[in-house]
């Protein structure tokens, strides 16, 4: 298991080469591009102030992105490799806005909580999947892309950062810790998109969840108690 890529983007607005239909205006830096030589990694700080996890990343909408909960984006090589030839086009590393293109690594099967060793000093905690947004389907040009990469349920991970370190293509990756319940990235992703009835069973992963998913899941879990 190791990094193929680390890819990092900065914010750029409409008329992006290869996005048609991207929003006039619309500045994101969704556009990552892999990088030679190290990276710094580290906790950024709470949603709304901090934004990425890489040195040089850059994060546009601090409202919905970044923060520790999601520091870094990690994405299969393997699905990449799926979705280029479902669309028939060219996916380079970095085309989904991920931050670690992954090879070797179940992104989609890791379990909420679950430690990454990446390189010889930087630590990863899975805290959950990435749920798709306009932006995004704007950026692919994929007709109904949003509905198409949800039945997947393969969205790949966000991660924060345990111990800060620099990191770099070619670094293996090392599951260090899987915890003992079952909640993975999969199985939180289709309880928040298309299967609610999984929400109170993401509660099984504890403190390792995001304070919006547990909020949702114990909101569910009571509307149940109440009806």
């Amino acid at each position: 298991m190791n990094l193929l890529s680390v890819n990092v983007g900065r914010p750029a607005t409409a008329d992006i080469p290869g996005a048609p239909g991207f929003g006039a205006g619309l500045a994101t830096a969704i556009d990552k591009r892999p990088v030679d030589g190290p990276v710094a990694v580290a906790a950024p700080g709470p949603r709304g102030t901090g934004g990425s996890g890489l040195a040089g990343d850059a994060i546009v909408s601090l409202r919905h992105h970044g923060g520790d909960d999601q520091a870094v984006y990690a994405f299969a090589r393997e699905d990449l490799d799926r979705w280029e030839r479902e669309l028939g086009r060219p996916l380079p590393s970095g085309s989904f806005g991920e931050n670690l293109t992954t090879a070797g690594v179940d992104v989609n099967g890791a379990r909420i909580g679950e430690r990454w060793r990446v390189g010889p000093d930087l630590l990863l905690e899975v805290s959950g999947p990435r749920i798709p947004c306009r932006t995004f389907a704007d950026w692919l040009g994929e007709a109904g892309w949003i509905k198409r990469f949800t039945q997947e349920a393969a969205p790949g991970a966000y991660l924060r950062v345990i111990e800060p370190g620099e990191i770099r293509a070619g670094d293996a990756v090392t599951v260090v810790h899987r915890p003992g319940h079952e909640v993975t990235v999969s199985y939180v992703f289709r309880a928040r998109t298309t299967d609610r009835s999984l929400l109170p069973g993401v509660l099984a992963a504890g403190d390792a969840l995001p304070a919006g998913t547990r909020e949702k899941a114990l909101a569910y879990q009571a509307s149940l108690v109440g009806s």
